[in-house]
């Protein structure tokens, strides 16, 4: 890598190799520098699902939707932020984005049928069929290798490399790396208390879930070039990952139709407010929570990999009774009988949900019950280096920092401006995944045209 690169990412996730593979493609040659002893961030933790409005496999499948249906859902659920002007660019190119990555590059993905989660009103994710970014991570990887791609992993960039304002390379280890264009692909800040206190003050408080590398660099060195930095409150929460197994429950399992309730037996919000905007509840309710549901609803579950490892390692306890189960789990057991009593008639039709629940599914919930001890927890910061569409990143006096591009954690997503709400399913993967291939694209278009 001693010679000038067209194009240095900085950062192996799904972004950054997303932004190598399209950038070679187009004839570039590229390296990608990962501070960490393995590729995948953020990436490699989730579900691996992706949006994809109006591909081919939801036409195929007989499913209506288009990217305005997309914008409409999402500004719906995040409303209007610094970056609305992404939220249009990525509804339009997801659908794009997903035939891509499963036609040209053989990623081992499908459509999901089986359920839409929080905020999409109709099934548009895409996702590994383990349902694990880490296989969408390792796909990715085959397809770099494949390009003979260096990736040099274990090599923290220090800063980024600046001449008469110009982005020209990033610092390792004392040594220069010279490139016409660096993609920051470097993750969020959800992992440095400080940026998370500042900026995400209702969650700081939670156990980080997510990647290590996401120590802010991208907002650190943004700033000192003058960059300009959007949706800086919004993060994405987990609100049950499982205890003390570490591992995420399936939101399956309450979407499906089951509950959360705290030590009391008792509901404390509307579970449909999904994964991420129900994490601050649970913060707010105490350390732990329960979720409650049935065998039926764990049947469906159990097609995840992640849940039916979590299950067989002793994480989902079963009773034939609430009263049963409230004792073998300690819960308050008048409590939870209560509880079931009323979820189960709101979900027949019986009477209004307390909670203004309005998705039951599958229940009412019936015997046998289960439940599984969780907590919740911080996985990724939502905002970053505000960036247009061509991924660029933006100065606050205006106009780009020259030469550098951004996605993924380290730029601003689109998921509102201030807390978990505004999150949808998939809203970090497509960010970092479109993001990152347009930058490839646009770089090497930029150096052709200049050359």
């Amino acid at each position: 890598m001693s010679d000038t690169l067209d194009l240095l990412v900085i950062g192996a996730g799904a972004c950054g190799l997303a932004g190598a593979i399209s950038a070679h493609d187009a004839g570039g040659s590229v390296a990608i520098l990962e501070g960490r002893d393995r590729p995948g961030g953020n990436s490699a933790l989730s579900t691996g699902s992706i949006p994809g409005a109006g591909s081919r496999y939801q036409r195929a499948a007989g499913i209506e939707d288009s990217p305005e249906r997309m914008v409409t859902d999402l500004i719906r659920v995040a409303g209007h932020h610094d970056a609305d002007d992404l939220t249009q660019m990525i509804a339009a190119e997801c659908g794009p984005l997903c035939e891509w990555l499963i036609d040209d590059l053989g990623a081992r993905m499908e459509l999901i049928t089986a359920y839409r989660h929080i905020g999409h009103s109709v099934e548009r994710l895409h996702a590994p069929r383990s349902r694990r970014g880490q296989d969408l991570v390792d796909d990715l990887l085959r397809c770099v290798a494949d390009r003979d791609i260096p990736i040099a992993v274990g090599n923290l960039a220090e800063s980024l490399l600046v001449e008469d304002g110009k982005v020209v390379g990033a610092v390792v280890g004392g040594e220069s790396i010279r490139a016409q264009k660096v993609l920051l692909a470097t993750n969020g800040f959800a992992a440095d208390p400080a940026l998370v206190a500042e900026h995400c003050s209702e969650i700081a408080a939670a156990e980080y879930f997510g990647a290590p590398g996401s120590t802010g660099d991208a907002v650190r060195w943004g700033k000192e070039l003058g960059a300009c930095l959007g949706n800086m409150g919004a993060y994405q929460g987990y609100a049950a990952v499982a205890y003390p197994q570490g591992q995420l429950l399936s939101w399956t399992t309450l979407e499906k139709g089951g509950v959360l309730v705290s030590e009391t037996g008792r509901r404390f919000g509307n579970e449909d407010l999904g994964y991420s905007g129900f994490a601050a509840h649970v913060m707010k309710q105490g350390s732990f929570a329960w979720a409650i549901y049935d065998a039926r609803i764990h049947e469906v579950a159990l097609a995840e990999e992640e849940y039916a490892e979590m299950s067989a390692m002793g994480a989902v306890k079963w009773a034939d009774t609430p009263g049963a189960l409230a004792e073998k789990v300690g819960l308050d057991l008048a409590g939870l009988e209560q509880t079931i009593l009323d979820y189960n008639a709101a979900a027949r039709a019986q009477s209004c949900d307390a909670f203004g629940r309005k998705a039951f599914a599958m229940a009412p919930l019936q015997a046998p019950f289960a439940a599984v001890k969780v907590k919740p927890g911080l996985f990724h910061t939502q905002g970053g280096l505000l960036v247009d569409v061509k991924a660029r990143v933006r100065k606050a006096s205006g106009g780009v920092v020259a030469n550098l591009f951004a996605g993924g954690g380290a730029a601003a997503g689109i998921s509102g401006q201030d807390g978990a709400l505004g999150y949808a399913s998939g809203n970090g993967l497509i960010s970092a995944l479109v993001l990152g291939r347009r930058a490839g694209i646009v770089a090497m278009d930029e150096i052709k045209a200049s050359a």
